[in-house]
């Protein structure tokens, strides 16, 4: 059986704080999290004799443990509003990734290298296997090969061939062809 504290961590809160808390209620915007953290102080404060509930009232009202109510007062009084309502942000991603900074600086020298014999250009499933093949990974997709790469802003597949590879061709240009349109018509005028 859980042991509420709720004296050990009162919560007082200010009319602009409880007005805050309100309109969380309120709006309907907020992520739910929020506005049950933000129930939770409401229902908490000691300056509202009126609206002052027990752990266990609120609790059963919220359907949460009264461990999590006495945390959310805790979390306020020692570390503020922010704290309180919003959630903790985690320091290391959920799933670590499998390609990190050392296999990046592999991957990227096995791009700008020679393509394989029998081959014009690297793949995505020849990249993930030449990775496997140096013992780097056990195991990568040609998806988390193609991710790496979009965010190194790097393509080993595309060719950049031709006078304008990444802009429109001067003939496609509406102003080019205003201005030899313009050229053609005053050259014709100039010899009537």
């Amino acid at each position: 059986m859980a042991i509420s504290t709720p004296n050990l961590y009162p919560v007082h809160l200010t009319p602009a704080q409880r007005e805050s808390f309100l309109e969380i209620t309120r709006n309907g915007h907020a992520p739910v999290k929020k506005v049950r953290h933000a129930q939770v102080l409401l229902w908490s404060d000691h300056n509202s004799e009126s609206e002052r509930q027990s752990s266990r009232e609120i609790a059963a009202r919220l359907a949460m443990h009264v461990n999590t109510v006495d945390r959310i007062r805790k979390r306020f009084v020692l570390e503020g509003e922010g704290p309180a309502l919003n959630r903790k942000i985690r320091l290391t991603p959920a799933i670590t990734p499998k390609i990190d900074g050392h296999i990046e600086a592999h991957l990227i020298a096995i791009c700008t290298g020679p393509a394989p014999e029998g081959r014009t250009r690297w793949t995505l499933t020849l990249l993930a296997q030449e990775l496997k093949r140096k013992g780097l990974v056990t195991s990568v997709s040609a998806e988390t090969i193609r991710k790496t790469l979009k965010k190194m802003s790097c393509n080993p597949g595309v060719s950049k061939a031709g006078a304008f590879p990444n802009a429109i061709s001067p003939a496609l240009s509406h102003k080019w062809k205003m201005s030899s349109t313009s050229t053609q018509t005053s050259i014709r005028r100039k010899s009537r």
